[in-house]
């Protein structure tokens, strides 16, 4: 019989364990960077969008306003034919506090399409990646 000399495990090409956990390590930085870059990208989306919808609310409040003048004194100068001029204004004032309050109504309507102001498909995205990290870790 003849002994040998190498008595070591002989290489098979898998990496060593030290490898494995540095491939590991690469590969959660890059999901984590992947993710926030996504949860950016979300937040930038609805921030936008947020921004359009509140400068359109304050363009419409501006163009509301201008034409309520011009009713406001039509409306006061009808009712003023029936009433004294003091009773039609508040008449009118009366009738525009109840637009006023449909309004403001309609517009928090709107703001809350915009929430929750948080990155739900990153959020997401991050659990199901987790879950597959620890489903192929526990097999």
């Amino acid at each position: 019989m003849t002994a040998t000399v190498d008595q070591q495990p002989s290489r098979t090409g898998e990496p060593s364990m030290a490898e494995l956990v540095k491939q590991a390590a690469e590969q959660l930085s890059d999901l984590v960077r992947g993710e926030i870059r996504l949860a950016v990208a979300e937040m930038t989306r609805k921030g936008k969008r947020a921004g359009i919808g509140a400068g359109m609310f304050g363009a419409a409040a501006i163009a509301l306003l201008l034409a309520l003048q011009a009713l406001v004194a039509t409306a006061i100068a009808a009712v003023a034919i029936a009433l004294p001029v003091w009773a039609a204004a508040l008449v009118a004032a009366g009738a525009l506090l109840l637009v006023a309050g449909f309004l403001g109504l309609l517009g928090m309507s709107q703001t809350r399409r915009v929430t929750p102001l948080k990155p739900e498909t990153a959020i997401n995205g991050v659990k199901a990646d987790v879950e597959a990290i620890r489903m192929r870790a526990h097999p």
